[in-house]
């Protein structure tokens, strides 16, 4: 077959539409957005809920989201850098730092819209599957749903993701899922463990890691949990600390506000000043011209 050269003509420019600007940018798939955020019709203006979780360097976000034309309002939000008031002062980004974020938005937002007492979801994590749901006989309002949206992550079994979600659903929060990808999933049997899934939620990785690596290389312990030495945080309290973390939450997940000072404006220019002013600023300066000569006619008669 002959090489043939493609040439883009006037009419493939013409025709041609750019790319939304967050496309663009490579920030949002808008194909998975569109159906995580369009609702049916015959649900007339019913939000759809997604439970958005994104995991930086520093800091675990989880927010209760709902989009509108104007753009998304968020219900609730929780963060892990709020896990210091609860108790959790280091490993504020690993997989149990995650399940207790996603524990904190659960409890923050059922307490805001009056469902904390009747969803109390898992109280004591276990890793087992669980998902809220109402009793038959049960009257009243059903539990508070939402989607999973993950934004660009990549859906792997045992992503931190999945821990925050995990969470959430322990929390209370209807989250469909299934237990795919979980740690503690066996993607060769299909089969899961929730002692597995347990042990991650309650730091154990964590704990025998640094223990191993306290015994087999001292120094590099002192340099790699050197946060953990400084707030006295061993492997052996460590599941401690995460259920007291648990309980502390389930307690008070109220947010406190941030107390912002605000700034005075400073401004270089001099304020307006009224005519007795004036005169006063005048007169004060003819006085203190009238000393200065007089200061300076005493020292000429001196001399």
């Amino acid at each position: 077959m002959p090489f043939v050269k493609v040439v883009k003509s006037k009419a493939y420019f013409k025709r041609y539409q750019v790319q939304f600007r967050r496309r663009r940018q490579g920030k949002t798939d808008y194909h998975r957005r569109k159906k995580l955020t369009v609702q049916d019709k015959n649900k007339y203006n019913s939000p759809k809920y997604r439970l958005v979780v994104r995991i930086t360097n520093s800091d675990v976000v989880c927010q209760i989201a709902y989009a509108k034309i104007a753009g998304d309002v968020i219900l609730a939000a929780a963060y892990s850098h709020e896990l210091p008031r609860y108790g959790l002062p280091v490993g504020l980004t690993n997989y149990a730092a995650c399940y207790c974020t996603g524990l904190l938005l659960a409890r923050r937002l059922l307490k805001k819209i009056g469902l904390e007492n009747r969803y109390r979801g898992k109280v004591e994590a276990d890793g087992k599957l669980f998902l809220p749901v109402r009793q038959k006989r049960q009257r009243g309002r059903r539990p508070f749903t939402a989607l999973l949206d993950v934004g660009l992550a990549r859906t792997t079994t045992g992503a931190r993701i999945f821990a925050a979600m995990k969470g959430a659903v322990d929390g209370g929060i209807r989250v469909p899922h299934s237990p795919n990808r979980f740690r503690g999933y066996d993607g060769e049997k299909k089969t899961y463990s929730p002692e597995a899934a347990r042990g991650y939620i309650f730091g154990e990785h964590v704990s025998k890691y640094m223990a191993d690596l306290k015994e087999n290389e001292p120094e590099k312990y002192k340099k790699q949990f050197s946060q953990y030495i400084k707030h006295k945080v061993t492997p052996e309290k460590l599941e401690e600390l995460l259920k007291k973390v648990h309980a502390a939450i389930r307690k008070n997940p109220h947010h406190i506000k941030k107390v912002t000072k605000k700034a005075g404006r400073k401004s270089l220019r001099r304020g307006k000043l009224s005519l007795a002013q004036k005169k006063h600023r005048v007169e004060s300066k003819l006085k203190k011209l009238a000393a200065t000569a007089k200061k300076g006619g005493k020292k000429a008669a001196a001399k």
